[in-house]
This record gives C-alpha cells, structure tokens and sequence, in this order.
C-alpha cells in the first residue's frame, strides 16, 4: 500500500530524517520519501495508515 500524506512540520532533511526512523520503526521494510520543500511523505508500506500516522504524531511530526 502506497500512502502520500502532508506533514506541515517538516523544515528540514534532519525533519526527513527523524521521519523516516519514526517509520522504519513501525515498518523496518518501509520504503519511505519525505520531501521538507512540498512537505509530502510518500510511504510503501504493509503498516496501516493508523499505525503509520500515530508513528508520525509520536515522533512529533503529525499528518494534515
């Protein structure tokens, strides 16, 4: 499953970063994009959305 979600809170590569861990810790097989200019993530993953947004709001960084 494809998902394209809009973080607002992401600035930075080091935003990417944290991001991408925060994903990889709910799906280690995650392929993950994060963009800090468009502000979008784009994940393909076998994680739920659920899983996946609560990962982000976790790591600070919630979905619009």
């Amino acid at each position: 499953m494809t998902l394209q979600l809009t973080v607002p809170n992401m600035a930075c590569s080091a935003c990417a970063n944290n991001i991408t861990n925060a994903l990889k810790a709910v799906d280690a097989n995650a392929n993950i994009q994060a963009d800090p200019k468009t502000k979008l993530v784009s994940i393909e993953t076998q994680a739920s959305e659920t899983a996946i947004k609560e990962a982000l709001a976790a790591a600070g960084y919630p979905a619009a």
